[in-house]
């Protein structure tokens, strides 16, 4: 699994556990619902890391917290 695949699957477990949908989460973070779904979108490789903040501050949870979790423990090599 990349860094991307995790931080997309991250999102997608706080959304579920929380019932929300992309645009209340682009909503509550004060982004675009398109910027939301740009993320999700396998074929988009790269993540800006103030989009993970803002979509953060959206959840109410921590850099900390979202990182704070199994699926960034083990995660494959992306040096090329």
């Amino acid at each position: 699994m990349t860094v991307k695949e995790a931080v997309v699957a991250r999102f997608q477990e706080l959304m579920r556990q929380r019932r929300m949908r992309p645009n209340e989460l682009a909503n509550r973070a004060g982004v675009t619902p398109s910027t939301v779904y740009s993320m999700l979108d396998p074929r988009r490789k790269e993540l800006s890391i103030s989009v993970i903040k803002k979509l953060c501050d959206g959840l109410e949870i921590s850099l900390g917290a979202f990182f704070s979790c199994p699926l960034f423990e083990s995660l494959d090599p992306e040096i090329h």
